[in-house]
C-alpha cells in the first residue's frame, strides 16, 4: 500500500468546527503539528481523578502505615516511564498504537490481540471511571432527596457517557486544545477538596496491628499491583503522540507523557491515603464517595462532583477515542465515529451492571489487579519492541497486509510476540494475589504479589530472546526505508 512521502513540514492544528473523521490512516508530514510538552496536559487532566483518592485509601485499608503507603505510591509511578517509551512510536510510524503492534504480533496475530486486549482494557476503564462519577453524583442526589440507589447512578452514567462519546467524536484536536484548561480546572477543584481533607488527617495514624514480615510484604506488593496497573494499561499512548512531527525528540515525549501521569496521580493518591486515616472504618464501609462528601461543606460538594464528572469525561473521552481506532485496526469495516459510539455503548452497559452489583472501592481494586495479567505483558512487549527496533517503524510497511509483507511473518502470525505475551500473562497469574483469585506461588509465599515485575520481566526477556533467534529476513529496500525514516 503506497502512502505519500513524508517530510518534516508542520501544519496548524485541525479546526474544532467539525468532528475528526481520521481513524488509523497514516498522518502525512504536512498534517503534523504540536510540541512534545503538549502531551503533559493530555495525561495530567485524566490523572486528576477521584480514583486516585479511592486507591490511595485502599493502601491504608490494606493495613499499611502512612510511610509505607507513601513508599508504594511513589514506586508505582515508575511504570509511567513505559507509557512514555511506547508513546514515541506514534510520531515514528504516524499511526495508532493498535496498528504499530502489527510489528509485534503479525498482521493476523495483532487482530486477535487487539480484539481481546483492546476491548477488555477499554471497557474496564470506561466502566471504572463512569462508575466513579455515577456513585459520586448519586450520593449527591441522595443528599438532595433523590434516594433511588439504582436509577440515580444509571441516569448519571447515560448522560456522562453521551458527553464522553461526543468528545471522542471530535477527537484529537479537541483533546489537545481543551485538556490544558481542563487540567487547570480539575487541579483547582481537587486542591480545594484536599484543603478540606487535611484537617481531618490523623498524622499519628497507626494501624490497630502493625504488619511485619510476610504480611507486610503481601500488603505492599498487592498495593503496588493495584496502583501500577493504571499506567501499564496506557499502551495507547502512541495515539495521542502520533500527530507530532517526526523530528520531535523522543526524550521530550517520554518526559511529557510520564510526568503528566506521575505528578497528579502520585499527589492525589497520597491524599487518598491521608483521607483514610481520618475516616473510621464504618464510614468507609458506606463507600468512599460518602466519606468524601461528608468532609466537605455543602457548597463544595456539587463543585467536587462536577470535577469528578469532568475528569471522567476527559479520561474516558481519550479511551473511547483510541478504542474506536482499535476497532478499525482489527479489520472491522466501520469508520471511527460510529466505532466510538459502539465503544461507548459497550462501556455504558458494563458500568450499569457494576452499579447494580458492587461498590466503587471493591470494583476498582479487583479489576485493576486482574488487569495486570493483560496490561503488564502487552506493555512490556510493546516497550521491548520499541527498544529492539530503535523506534524505527515504517508506516507504509505497517499498512501492507499482503502475504509476504514485512510484518506478515508466518502466515500473518509473529509467534515470538504471541508466545511471549501468553507466557508473561500465564506466569504472572501464578504470582497474583486478589480477593477473587490467588496464584499457587503467591499463596505459597504468604500472599506476596509479584505479578507486576514477573509479567514485565518474563514477557520482555522471552520476546527479546525469541526475536533474536527467529528474526525474519528483512527486504533490503525495507531496511533502507526504515533507516531513512529513523
Amino acid at each position: 500500500m503506497s502512502q505519500p512521502n513524508q517530510t518534516d513540514a508542520v501544519s496548524p492544528q485541525e479546526p474544532l468546527s467539525h468532528a475528526e473523521s481520521r481513524g488509523i490512516e497514516l498522518i502525512g508530514a504536512a498534517e503534523r503539528h504540536g510540541r512534545a510538552r503538549d502531551l503533559f496536559a493530555v495525561w495530567a487532566a485524566p490523572s486528576v481523578s477521584v480514583l486516585s483518592f479511592a486507591v490511595g485509601a485502599s493502601m491504608i485499608l490494606l493495613g499499611m502505615e502512612l510511610w509505607q503507603a507513601f513508599l508504594v505510591i511513589i514506586a508505582s509511578g515508575i511504570p509511567w516511564l513505559l507509557t512514555g517509551l511506547v508513546a514515541i512510536s506514534g510520531p515514528a510510524a504516524g499511526t495508532s498504537g493498535s496498528v504499530i503492534t502489527r510489528a509485534v504480533y503479525g498482521v493476523r496475530g495483532n487482530r486477535v490481540v487487539v480484539a481481546f486486549y483492546g476491548w477488555f482494557i477499554s471497557s474496564v476503564f470506561l466502566a471504572l471511571n463512569w462508575l466513579a462519577s455515577s456513585f459520586m453524583a448519586a450520593e449527591l442526589l441522595a443528599q438532595l432527596g433523590f434516594t433511588d440507589p439504582v436509577l440515580g447512578p444509571v441516569l448519571v452514567t447515560i448522560v456522562v457517557a453521551a458527553i464522553t462519546v461526543l468528545v471522542a467524536v471530535f477527537g484529537h484536536g479537541l483533546i489537545l486544545r481543551s485538556y490544558p484548561m481542563v487540567a487547570v480546572i480539575l487541579l483547582a477543584i481537587f486542591l480545594l477538596v484536599t484543603a478540606f481533607i487535611l484537617p481531618h488527617v490523623n498524622w499519628n495514624y497507626a494501624p490497630a496491628e502493625s504488619l511485619q514480615g510476610v504480611p507486610l510484604w503481601s500488603s505492599m506488593t498487592v498495593g503496588f499491583a493495584i496502583l501500577a496497573s493504571s499506567p501499564l494499561s496506557f499502551s495507547n499512548s502512541p495515539d495521542m503522540a502520533r500527530y507530532l512531527p517526526r523530528s520531535t525528540k523522543p526524550s521530550h515525549i517520554i518526559a511529557a507523557t510520564a510526568l503528566g501521569g506521575i505528578l497528579p496521580s502520585t499527589f492525589f493518591t497520597a491524599v487518598g491515603a491521608l483521607l483514610a486515616t481520618g475516616v473510621d472504618a464504618a464510614a468507609m464501609d458506606l463507600g468512599i464517595e460518602s466519606a468524601l462528601l461528608a468532609l466537605l461543606p455543602a457548597w463544595l460538594g456539587p463543585i467536587f462532583v462536577a470535577g469528578v464528572i469532568i475528569n471522567t469525561i476527559s479520561l474516558n473521552g481519550m479511551t473511547t477515542y483510541t478504542a474506536s481506532m482499535a476497532f478499525q485496526s482489527i479489520g472491522i469495516p466501520i469508520r471511527r465515529i460510529p466505532a466510538a459510539v459502539v465503544v461507548g455503548a459497550i462501556g455504558t452497559t458494563l458500568t450499569i451492571y457494576l452499579v447494580m452489583s458492587t461498590s466503587l472501592l471493591e470494583a476498582v481494586n479487583l479489576m485493576l489487579q486482574l488487569l495486570i495479567l493483560i496490561s503488564g505483558p502487552t506493555m512490556a512487549i510493546f516497550a521491548t519492541d520499541v527498544i529492539i527496533r530503535r523506534n524505527r517503524y515504517s508506516g507504509e510497511d505497517l499498512f501492507n497486509e499482503r502475504p509476504g509483507s514485512p510484518f506478515w511473518y508466518t502466515s500473518g502470525w509473529h509467534l515470538p510476540g504471541l508466545l511471549a505475551v501468553i507466557l508473561g500473562g500465564g506466569t504472572a497469574s501464578l504470582f497474583l494475589t486478589s480477593s477473587l483469585y490467588t496464584g499457587p506461588i503467591a499463596a505459597a509465599m504468604g500472599g506476596i504479589d509479584l505479578s507486576v515485575p514477573v509479567s514485565l520481566f518474563v514477557t520482555a526477556a522471552a520476546y527479546a530472546l525469541w526475536t533474536r533467534f527467529t528474526r525474519p529476513r528483512v527486504n533490503p529496500k525495507v531496511a533502507d526505508r526504515e533507516t531513512a525514516n529513523a
